[in-house]
């Protein structure tokens, strides 16, 4: 595992102007953020190694919303996968990717399409092949709308 200043924090606010300082998972996003990420409007707030957590905020665009004006289902499950996989990418060495084996996610409410929805994700457990993880989803005034558990496996990246 690379050496990180950040290792050792808790609740480190990013420092987008030193990347060198996070696991390889967060430098990446730094360089060049993924796709779906984008289109989910993805921000990076918080990231502690040490507890294996990230916190993680989406401005939810109109491109989320389901034919009824809420945040699509699909799109509140893909929100909690994609700061699942930040928190379970903490502790991986480059050229590793943490595949998703499995996700449970429970809706509580709506989620609103043009508000800034927090999530925020923790490592429960990492083995030697497996990392379980939760987390929450919650609106700009701290309400939840969704939760999730995942296992993911640590696996060497094909290419």
């Amino acid at each position: 595992m690379p050496n990180c200043a950040t290792r050792g924090s808790n609740n480190m606010a990013l420092d987008r102007d030193k990347p060198e300082q996070y696991p390889p998972n967060i430098q990446a996003i730094l360089k060049r953020p993924a796709p779906a990420a984008v289109v989910m409007g993805q921000d990076l707030l918080e990231v502690d190694v040490k507890a294996g957590r990230v916190r993680v905020a989406y401005d939810a665009g109109e491109q989320l919303a389901n034919r009824f004006g809420a945040i699509h289902g699909g799109m509140t499950a893909a929100m909690l996968d994609d700061v699942i996989s930040l928190a379970a990418g903490l502790t991986i060495e480059w050229g590793q990717i943490t595949p998703t084996l499995e996700m449970k996610v429970s809706y509580i409410a709506q989620g609103k399409p043009g508000t800034r929805i927090i999530a925020e994700a923790r490592t429960v457990r990492r083995g030697g092949s497996v990392i379980f993880l939760e987390a929450d989803l919650k609106d700009a005034e701290d309400k939840l709308i969704a939760t999730a558990s995942s296992t993911v496996m640590i696996s060497a990246l094909k290419r």
